[in-house]
């Protein structure tokens, strides 16, 4: 599922947009995890979601096992 950055914190934890308006949140260890350095409000990333918490969250292409399409 993609989503738009929302908020962004220091310590990694954040917030994003689903496309129905749904905002979902992070904490700091899902981002730690994502080997992502930084995300910027607006940017898309993928996430997956338990309830309304991100349990994972990249963006295609960047990180170990994902291919640029």
């Amino acid at each position: 599922m993609q989503a738009s950055v929302h908020t962004f914190s220091p310590d990694g934890s954040g917030s994003a947009l689903l496309d129905d308006g749904q905002e979902v949140s992070w904490p700091g260890e899902v981002f730690a995890h994502s080997a992502l350095r930084h995300v910027r409000i607006g940017q898309r990333v993928s996430v997956e979601l338990d309830g309304e918490t991100v349990t994972r969250l990249w963006i295609v292409g960047i990180g170990e096992g994902e291919v640029i399409r």
